[in-house]
């Protein structure tokens, strides 16, 4: 049996892509993998593959899910029953099967590149990442950025709550795996910094407070000399 794939990726990525095929008596086993894998979870991509039908396109067989490739990860894969593989069937033609691999990135390009930075600057952070549902890694990824967009966002921007909120995130966030020390040292600063604003707008109020009494007073007194004189 001959296999023809057909691999298509996005612009953006680099080949590095392998498709990979097994077949025993009862399962053909499908698996994408990367070459030269990043240690640490680096591009979350789509990745799809699909058997050709080639008598019937409606009959195609579609695989498809999101994956974080890394070491821990290198590989995606299925399987597809080897009963398609039977005469007539349209997916073994003359001995040749079909399939179409494809991947495209789930976030975008931006985002991308902002992940492959957090984890160059710090390659610890997902040393102990504990997800292994794909869907899960990606949503974790997903949150860890937000965090981060929301710590550094301008002080004045940030409310308590908003700390308060990102002191839970970052909890939540340890809790599977994530080593993201230097985002609780950011959180200890701008909570420290957010508390030296709270002190002084009272200090800018009582000021306040105390000229107007000074005004007030002063009112006061102009009005008395006003009537001695």
């Amino acid at each position: 049996m001959l296999i023809s794939a057909y691999l298509r990726f996005p612009v953006s990525q680099p080949h590095r892509e392998r498709l990979l095929a097994e077949c025993d008596l009862v399962v053909l086993h499908l698996y994408m993998c990367i070459t030269d894998c990043p240690p640490f979870p680096s591009e979350a991509v789509k990745v799809r593959l699909t058997i050709v039908n080639q008598l019937c396109e409606y009959r195609s067989i579609l695989k498809e899910s999101d994956h974080w490739f890394d070491e821990k990860s290198p590989t995606w894969g299925c399987a597809i029953p080897t009963q398609i593989l039977e005469e007539d069937g349209g997916f073994l033609v003359n001995g040749d099967l079909k399939i179409v691999a494809e991947d495209r990135e789930i976030f975008g390009l931006s985002q991308v590149q902002s992940v492959r930075l957090i984890f160059e600057r710090h390659p610890e952070a997902a040393v102990e990442f504990r997800a292994k549902n794909q869907h899960l890694r990606t949503t974790y990824i997903i949150f860890l950025l937000s965090l981060i967009e929301t710590l550094y966002q301008p002080l004045q921007e940030l409310s308590s709550e908003d700390l308060v909120e990102a002191d839970i995130a970052l909890t939540y966030l340890k809790d599977v795996g994530f080593k993201v020390d230097w985002l609780e040292n950011k959180l200890d600063l701008l909570k420290a910094r957010k508390e030296k604003e709270k002190v002084c707008e009272v200090r800018v109020q009582e000021m306040e407070v105390q000229l107007h009494d000074l005004k007030h007073k002063f009112e006061i007194e102009k009005a008395e000399l006003v009537v001695c004189n």
